[in-house]
């Protein structure tokens, strides 16, 4: 393993079990408030006030540095099924909060790992940073129709919210791989897009804790963040995989995202 893979899976680790920890704390703290589940700009006054949502922000700012180290050093795919791990996590410290992990909760953390493993001895290189206009208008349409959809579906279930929220930390992660020095106008609505799809999708994933379990949540939208980048980064940002590793790459996605769901639908069914 070659010292960027290394250190870029270290990254990522770190940042899953920050993100991890944070998502148990999140749900604590938007559950103990109905203003919580207000319109964004609400909600941002009322995170601003309220201290352990502070803690939440800090540790999701930590962690989303050493995601995009992840993000700079892996492929996509890698990177963000690095970022799967949070999941277990959550599913363990969630416990504080009485949601007891089941037989098949502890399956699907089992598939999550495997998965992982199956990416990082697949990973090729990471793709070059991308420059140009139409990557970051892309990025700032993206941003625009998230935010209606967002906005439109509000009200809508855990799995719905969790999966938006999802959309947006994905559009956050491939916005990172626009950013670069020296700066040019296309790379600052890049470094732009980073926050505002980040801001977007903590508020979506907010709502989405205050209507479920931690880990019911938490499951849709580590699999929307970690198959939307990883099928762009292969497709069109320059992501490689080790020759004949292929169908590991393919079989790792598959493995960590069933395990996803499979933790899901064990958190559903405890909390009947």
């Amino acid at each position: 393993m070659d010292a960027d893979l290394a250190a870029g899976l270290l990254a990522g680790v770190a940042a899953a079990v920050l993100f991890g920890l944070a998502a148990v704390v999140q749900a604590r703290a938007v559950r103990g408030d109905a203003r919580s589940t207000q319109g964004l700009g609400p909600f941002v006054r009322w995170a601003v006030g309220n201290p352990w949502m502070m803690a939440v922000v800090a540790a999701y700012l930590v962690g989303f540095v050493l995601h995009a180290v992840a993000i700079w050093l892996l492929p996509l795919y890698l990177a963000q099924a690095s970022i799967a791990l949070s999941l277990p996590v959550t599913a363990l410290a969630s416990a504080r909060l009485s949601e007891i992990l089941t037989r098949s909760g502890w399956l699907g953390i089992a598939a999550v790992t495997g998965g992982l493993v199956l990416l990082a001895v697949g990973a090729g290189s990471a793709g070059e940073v991308v420059e140009g206009a139409g990557f970051a208008i892309g990025l700032v349409l993206a941003l625009g129709v998230l935010l209606v959809v967002g906005v439109l579906a509000r009200r809508a279930g855990a799995v719905t919210l969790g999966t938006l929220a999802g959309l947006g930390y994905a559009g956050s992660a491939l916005a990172v791989r626009g950013v670069d020095l020296p700066l040019s106008p296309a790379i600052v609505a890049s470094a732009l897009a980073v926050p505002a799809f980040g801001v977007l999708a903590f508020w979506l994933y907010s709502l989405a804790l205050d209507r479920a379990p931690v880990s019911t949540a938490t499951a849709p939208m580590i699999t929307a963040q970690t198959f939307v980048p990883a099928l762009v980064g292969l497709a069109w940002l320059g992501d490689g995989v080790r020759d004949g590793w292929g169908l590991a790459i393919a079989a790792g996605l598959v493995l960590a995202t069933a395990g996803t769901v499979l933790l899901q639908r064990a958190q559903e069914s405890s909390s009947r």
